[in-house]
């Protein structure tokens, strides 16, 4: 196993040299002079910037790790990328010409401080997302950017997607949410005739990253018991936005949300729901209603 992984690490390496910037010559960055950081969020600190506590007047502190998983920089820098939900992109440095690897706490204060755009903590806004990677420079003064100024990736989808390390990670700006669970889901309205799906239906919602959330089956049986097709969503604030590809059949079975609706006291999730014209069976046109009540 320890020989897979040595193998996979090279090959992701190999895509990072090609993805970053060379030297302005002619050269290709060589498999030796690539550099990979790992960054990881503690376990004791926030997932989320937040915002409840923010408005409160409180303080979020954001605590995570950064090491060299593959390479040799000559110096490093710690550099965070601010994207607003409004269209503004910025930039900045964290911490410059570290030493790796090292913990790192940013409070709010840091975060406002840190972004010269950012004026006071009520410029941090519903929606925003903090990314936080490195920046390496090689001995032969070449800099290695993992995400560009803009936000964007500098790196292969390998890098992007590999299980090995984190090269980047990512603070929404959002409030606390805990939907995962158990929950009843029932159709309560269809354009279907009766004994189209199974209802009441037991499902299973998780949240496999802050805010996101995956339902189990989001079609009510409309496949069979045997055919469950997972559904994804994401809250902010209390405000519930289905994902459109299934999880399950992605392109195949594709929802349509219809309308979305979070009890904040019962807790209930009302979703009105559909398929996208491209789905496949037969099933676009088909509308249906869950209310989901949870165990």
């Amino acid at each position: 196993m320890k020989k897979i992984q040595i193998i996979v690490l090279a090959l992701v390496t190999v895509m990072l040299g090609i993805s970053c910037e060379d030297d302005g010559g002619t050269a290709a960055i060589t498999l030796e002079d690539g550099v990979v950081p790992n960054m990881q969020k503690s376990a004791t600190g926030e997932t989320i910037i937040d915002l409840v506590k923010i408005n409160n007047n409180e303080p979020v502190n954001l605590e995570f790790s950064a090491e060299v998983a593959q390479g040799n920089p000559a110096s490093t820098d710690i550099v965070a990328v601010y994207r607003t939900l409004a269209g503004p992109v910025y930039s900045t440095t964290l911490f410059s010409n570290v030493t790796l690897p090292q913990d790192y706490t940013l409070s709010t204060n840091d975060i406002v401080a840190a972004f010269t755009e950012l004026n006071t903590s009520a410029d941090i806004m519903l929606g925003d997302v903090l990314t936080i990677t490195t920046r390496f420079t090689r001995p032969d003064g070449t800099v290695l950017n993992i995400v560009n100024d803009d936000g964007t990736s500098n790196t292969g989808s390998n890098i992007q997607t590999t299980v090995l390390f984190a090269s980047v990670i990512n603070y929404p700006v959002s409030c606390p949410t805990m939907l995962e669970g158990n929950y009843t889901s029932t159709v309560i309205a269809t354009n279907q005739p009766a004994g189209t799906f199974i209802s009441p239906q037991a499902i299973t919602i998780t949240q496999p990253s802050a805010g996101t959330y995956v339902m189990n089956d989001g079609t009510a049986g409309l496949f069979g018991p045997g055919t469950p097709v997972g559904l994804q969503f994401t809250d902010v604030c209390g405000t519930i936005t289905v994902a459109t590809p299934s999880t399950s059949f992605p392109g195949v079975v594709d929802f349509v949300q219809n309308s979305a609706n979070l009890d904040p006291v019962t807790g209930i999730i009302t979703l009105g729901l559909g398929f996208t014209p491209a789905s496949c069976c037969g099933i676009p046109g088909i509308t249906y209603t869950l209310e989901l009540v949870p165990n």
